[in-house]
């Protein structure tokens, strides 16, 4: 059996911003039906200040894993159906270890900012949607080497009744 990989699944602005006020700076429900597409299923794994941004907690169908500093953050109730880890490596232990056993190739990092920083670069496949968009914000994707990577999937999108901005699917897989 093989291990499961690191995947990242983002929707960033061309000037890299992925969040304001702790929410999103766009509306794309297209986006958002992709994501449920990528990671149902799957460990994600998050950061104390994304799981906060869930408007549904945890998200269903998916093994919720945490990080947080703040260990009794679980104790307090604040982590309903999701796992606390206060490391990266102890969530990632965790994530492999249940996708191995349901037989899922694929651990997935939904953010933020810091966690995205400490994931890209053992990251093996990035969902990335380009948001064509230059909105204000306080959180961003961090800047990466895209030579390091090769695109298998551009799907461009025209804004509409569901989606603000127009965006962009893309898959990077790690060379």
């Amino acid at each position: 059996m093989t291990i499961p990989h690191i995947a990242l699944v983002v929707a960033r602005a061309r000037n890299g911003v992925i969040g304001r006020d702790g929410d999103l700076a766009w509306k794309l429900r297209s986006d958002l039906q992709r994501f449920k597409e990528i990671t149902l299923g799957k460990p994600c794994i998050m950061g104390r200040s994304t799981w906060e941004s869930l408007p549904l907690r945890p998200l269903p169908g998916r093994l919720n894993l945490i990080l947080s500093r703040d260990l009794s953050y679980e104790e307090r109730g604040k982590a309903k159906g999701a796992v606390v880890c206060s490391n990266l490596a102890d969530a990632l232990d965790i994530a492999r270890e249940t996708a191995e056993d349901d037989g899922i190739e694929e651990v997935c990092v939904i953010g933020g900012t810091a966690l995205f920083e400490a994931a890209l670069p053992r990251a093996r496949r990035l969902y990335i949607t380009e948001v064509e968009a230059e909105p204000e914000g306080d959180a961003l994707f961090p800047a990466f080497d895209e030579s390091l990577f090769r695109e298998t999937l551009n799907e461009r999108h025209d804004a509409g009744e569901k989606d603000d901005h127009p965006f962009v699917f893309r898959i990077l897989d790690r060379i």
